[in-house]
Protein backbone atom coordinates (compact mmCIF):
# COMPACT_ATOMS: atom_id res chain seq x y z
CA UNK A 1 0.00 0.00 0.00
CA UNK A 2 1.16 3.52 -0.83
CA UNK A 3 0.21 7.03 0.26
CA UNK A 4 0.98 10.16 -1.74
CA UNK A 5 1.51 13.32 0.31
CA UNK A 6 1.27 16.71 -1.40
CA UNK A 7 3.17 19.74 -0.14
CA UNK A 8 1.11 22.71 -1.32
CA UNK A 9 3.68 25.21 -0.10
CA UNK A 10 6.26 26.95 -2.26
CA UNK A 11 8.77 26.20 0.54
CA UNK A 12 10.07 22.68 0.05
CA UNK A 13 11.19 22.17 3.65
CA UNK A 14 8.98 24.52 5.64
CA UNK A 15 6.20 23.98 8.17
CA UNK A 16 3.84 22.13 5.84
CA UNK A 17 6.62 19.74 4.84
CA UNK A 18 7.48 19.20 8.52
CA UNK A 19 3.93 18.04 9.22
CA UNK A 20 3.86 15.79 6.16
CA UNK A 21 7.21 14.31 7.10
CA UNK A 22 5.89 13.41 10.57
CA UNK A 23 2.96 11.59 8.94
CA UNK A 24 5.26 9.84 6.49
CA UNK A 25 7.52 8.52 9.25
CA UNK A 26 4.61 6.80 11.02
CA UNK A 27 3.21 5.40 7.77
CA UNK A 28 6.60 3.94 6.89
CA UNK A 29 6.91 2.32 10.32
CA UNK A 30 3.55 0.64 9.68
CA UNK A 31 4.70 -0.74 6.35
CA UNK A 32 3.03 1.88 4.15
CA UNK A 33 5.19 3.31 1.37
CA UNK A 34 5.10 7.08 0.94
CA UNK A 35 6.14 9.82 -1.43
CA UNK A 36 6.01 13.56 -0.85
CA UNK A 37 4.98 15.42 -4.00
CA UNK A 38 6.35 18.96 -3.97
CA UNK A 39 4.37 21.65 -5.78
CA UNK A 40 7.27 24.06 -5.29
CA UNK A 41 7.08 27.54 -6.76
CA UNK A 42 6.58 27.25 -10.54
CA UNK A 43 3.42 28.93 -11.78
CA UNK A 44 0.29 26.75 -11.65
CA UNK A 45 -2.51 28.25 -13.66
CA UNK A 46 -6.10 27.89 -12.56
CA UNK A 47 -8.89 25.96 -14.26
CA UNK A 48 -10.36 27.84 -17.21
CA UNK A 49 -13.51 25.69 -17.36
CA UNK A 50 -12.81 24.78 -20.98
CA UNK A 51 -14.04 21.18 -20.52
CA UNK A 52 -11.25 19.90 -22.77
CA UNK A 53 -10.29 17.30 -20.15
CA UNK A 54 -13.59 15.52 -20.79
CA UNK A 55 -12.37 14.70 -24.31
CA UNK A 56 -8.63 14.43 -23.68
CA UNK A 57 -8.76 12.46 -20.45
CA UNK A 58 -6.32 14.94 -18.93
CA UNK A 59 -5.99 18.67 -18.41
CA UNK A 60 -5.32 20.66 -21.57
CA UNK A 61 -2.59 22.55 -19.73
CA UNK A 62 0.14 19.92 -19.60
CA UNK A 63 2.05 20.66 -16.43
CA UNK A 64 2.50 19.35 -12.88
CA UNK A 65 -1.23 18.62 -12.58
CA UNK A 66 -1.16 15.93 -15.28
CA UNK A 67 2.03 14.51 -13.80
CA UNK A 68 0.34 14.23 -10.43
CA UNK A 69 -2.91 12.67 -11.69
CA UNK A 70 -0.98 10.02 -13.62
CA UNK A 71 1.01 9.21 -10.49
CA UNK A 72 -2.07 9.25 -8.23
CA UNK A 73 -3.57 6.28 -10.07
CA UNK A 74 -0.94 4.05 -8.46
CA UNK A 75 -1.56 5.21 -4.86
CA UNK A 76 -4.05 4.02 -2.26
CA UNK A 77 -4.41 7.15 -0.12
CA UNK A 78 -3.55 10.84 -0.04
CA UNK A 79 -2.60 13.66 2.30
CA UNK A 80 -2.85 17.22 1.00
CA UNK A 81 -1.04 19.93 2.94
CA UNK A 82 -1.31 23.69 2.66
CA UNK A 83 0.12 26.74 4.37
CA UNK A 84 -2.39 29.37 5.45
CA UNK A 85 -2.55 32.61 3.47
CA UNK A 86 -5.10 35.16 4.72
CA UNK A 87 -7.02 32.45 6.63
CA UNK A 88 -7.28 30.40 3.45
CA UNK A 89 -5.31 27.67 1.61
CA UNK A 90 -2.60 28.81 -0.77
CA UNK A 91 -3.81 29.84 -4.21
CA UNK A 92 -1.24 27.39 -5.55
CA UNK A 93 -2.85 24.31 -4.07
CA UNK A 94 -6.38 25.47 -4.90
CA UNK A 95 -5.56 25.93 -8.58
CA UNK A 96 -3.80 22.58 -8.48
CA UNK A 97 -6.71 20.75 -6.84
CA UNK A 98 -9.37 22.38 -9.01
CA UNK A 99 -7.70 21.03 -12.11
CA UNK A 100 -6.56 17.70 -10.67
CA UNK A 101 -9.97 16.74 -9.30
CA UNK A 102 -11.90 17.99 -12.31
CA UNK A 103 -9.73 16.28 -14.90
CA UNK A 104 -8.72 13.19 -12.93
CA UNK A 105 -11.41 12.45 -10.37
CA UNK A 106 -11.32 8.69 -11.07
CA UNK A 107 -7.75 8.54 -9.74
CA UNK A 108 -9.00 9.59 -6.30
CA UNK A 109 -12.50 8.15 -5.90
CA UNK A 110 -13.00 5.74 -2.97
CA UNK A 111 -9.46 6.28 -1.71
CA UNK A 112 -8.97 7.78 1.78
CA UNK A 113 -7.63 11.32 2.02
CA UNK A 114 -6.61 13.79 4.68
CA UNK A 115 -6.05 17.53 4.67
CA UNK A 116 -3.56 19.33 6.89
CA UNK A 117 -2.89 23.04 7.36
CA UNK A 118 0.05 24.94 8.81
CA UNK A 119 0.00 28.51 10.05
CA UNK A 120 1.96 30.92 12.18
CA UNK A 121 -1.13 31.60 14.27
CA UNK A 122 -4.68 31.34 12.89
CA UNK A 123 -6.74 30.44 9.84
CA UNK A 124 -6.01 26.73 9.96
CA UNK A 125 -9.54 25.44 10.51
CA UNK A 126 -10.92 27.51 7.63
CA UNK A 127 -8.18 26.20 5.34
CA UNK A 128 -8.73 22.65 6.57
CA UNK A 129 -12.43 22.96 5.76
CA UNK A 130 -11.77 24.13 2.19
CA UNK A 131 -9.51 21.19 1.34
CA UNK A 132 -11.94 18.64 2.77
CA UNK A 133 -14.58 19.76 0.28
CA UNK A 134 -12.58 18.22 -2.58
CA UNK A 135 -12.82 14.82 -0.89
CA UNK A 136 -16.50 14.99 -0.02
CA UNK A 137 -17.50 15.69 -3.63
CA UNK A 138 -15.54 12.68 -4.88
CA UNK A 139 -16.60 9.69 -2.73
CA UNK A 140 -13.40 9.75 -0.65
CA UNK A 141 -13.29 8.62 3.00
CA UNK A 142 -11.85 11.45 5.10
CA UNK A 143 -9.10 10.68 7.61
CA UNK A 144 -9.33 12.62 10.84
CA UNK A 145 -7.23 12.76 13.99
CA UNK A 146 -7.83 13.52 17.67
CA UNK A 147 -7.88 17.25 16.85
CA UNK A 148 -8.16 19.29 13.67
CA UNK A 149 -5.26 18.42 11.38
CA UNK A 150 -3.25 21.58 12.04
CA UNK A 151 0.28 22.53 13.00
CA UNK A 152 1.66 25.91 14.03
CA UNK A 153 4.92 27.70 13.40
CA UNK A 154 6.38 30.45 11.26
CA UNK A 155 9.36 28.34 10.20
CA UNK A 156 10.07 24.61 10.30
CA UNK A 157 12.06 24.87 13.53
CA UNK A 158 9.02 26.34 15.27
CA UNK A 159 6.67 23.71 13.82
CA UNK A 160 8.92 21.02 15.29
CA UNK A 161 8.25 22.54 18.73
CA UNK A 162 4.48 22.21 18.35
CA UNK A 163 4.21 18.95 20.25
CA UNK A 164 0.42 18.83 20.04
CA UNK A 165 0.46 19.51 16.30
CA UNK A 166 3.03 16.78 15.69
CA UNK A 167 1.02 14.33 17.79
CA UNK A 168 -2.07 15.20 15.74
CA UNK A 169 -0.13 14.30 12.59
CA UNK A 170 1.01 10.98 14.04
CA UNK A 171 -2.53 10.05 15.08
CA UNK A 172 -3.75 11.00 11.62
CA UNK A 173 -1.16 8.65 10.14
CA UNK A 174 -2.27 5.78 12.38
CA UNK A 175 -5.89 6.36 11.39
CA UNK A 176 -4.86 6.32 7.73
CA UNK A 177 -3.13 2.97 8.26
CA UNK A 178 -6.22 1.55 9.95
CA UNK A 179 -8.57 2.60 7.14
CA UNK A 180 -6.19 1.39 4.42
CA UNK A 181 -5.94 -2.02 6.10
CA UNK A 182 -9.71 -2.20 6.49
CA UNK A 183 -10.17 -1.46 2.79
CA UNK A 184 -7.51 -4.01 1.84
CA UNK A 185 -9.12 -6.67 4.03
CA UNK A 186 -12.51 -5.88 2.55
CA UNK A 187 -11.21 -6.39 -0.98
CA UNK A 188 -9.97 -9.85 -0.05
CA UNK A 189 -13.48 -10.94 0.91
CA UNK A 190 -15.17 -9.34 -2.06
CA UNK A 191 -16.25 -5.99 -0.62
CA UNK A 192 -15.96 -3.40 -3.39
CA UNK A 193 -16.93 0.29 -3.67
CA UNK A 194 -20.66 0.87 -4.08
CA UNK A 195 -22.12 1.23 -7.53
CA UNK A 196 -23.01 4.83 -8.24
CA UNK A 197 -26.24 6.03 -9.77
CA UNK A 198 -25.98 8.02 -12.98
CA UNK A 199 -25.27 11.61 -12.01
CA UNK A 200 -28.30 13.92 -11.86
CA UNK A 201 -27.74 17.63 -12.48
CA UNK A 202 -30.49 19.93 -11.29
CA UNK A 203 -30.52 23.43 -12.75
CA UNK A 204 -33.02 25.79 -11.15
CA UNK A 205 -32.29 28.73 -13.42
CA UNK A 206 -33.34 28.21 -17.05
Amino acid sequence: MKVLLVNGSSHRNGCTFTALEEISIVLNKEGIKTEIFQLGNPEIRDCSGCQACRKLGKCVYDDVVNTFVAKAKEFDGFVFGTPVYYAHPSGRILSFLDRAFYSGSKAFAYKPAAAIASARRSGTTASFDVLNKYFTINNMPIISSNYWNNIHGHVAEEARKDMEGLQTMRNLARNMVWILKCIETGKKVGITPPEQEERIYTNFIR
